[in-house]
C-alpha cells in the first residue's frame, strides 16, 4: 500500500478561469481549505503551492493545489485529459478525494 498523504473528501463543481485559455479548476471548501492550512502551511512551497494526488471517478493523478488569496481558499487544476475522461463540465457536482 502506497502512502498518499492526508485524506480528505469533499464535493465542488468545476469552473474556468476567465482569460483566453483559462485553466479549469475545482475551489476546496473554505473550511477544509482552512483545515489544511492549519495542518499543512509550513509544506507549502512557493505561491501557497502543496504536493497532492486527487482522484475523480476512476482518474487518480499527481497534482498540487495552490492558496487563492483572493477566495481564501486551495483550487485544485483539473487537466484536459481528466475532465475528458470523467465528462466533467463547468458547474457539474463532483466528488473528489484528494491526498496532502
Amino acid at each position: 500500500m502506497t502512502i498518499k498523504g492526508i485524506e480528505y473528501q469533499f464535493t465542488a463543481s468545476p469552473w474556468q478561469y476567465n482569460a483566453p485559455g483559462g485553466w479549469y479548476f475545482v475551489s476546496l471548501p473554505v473550511a477544509l481549505s482552512a483545515e489544511i492550512r492549519t495542518a499543512l502551511k509550513m509544506e507549502e512551497e512557493g505561491w501557497g503551492r502543496l504536493k497532492a494526488t486527487a482522484c475523480i471517478g476512476n482518474s487518480e493523478w499527481k497534482t498540487a493545489i495552490w492558496f487563492d488569496t483572493k477566495l481564501n481558499t486551495y483550487l485544485l487544476p483539473l487537466k484536459a485529459a481528466i475532465r475528458k475522461k470523467e465528462h466533467l463540465i463547468p458547474g457539474m457536482q463532483v466528488n473528489i478525494v484528494l491526498w496532502v
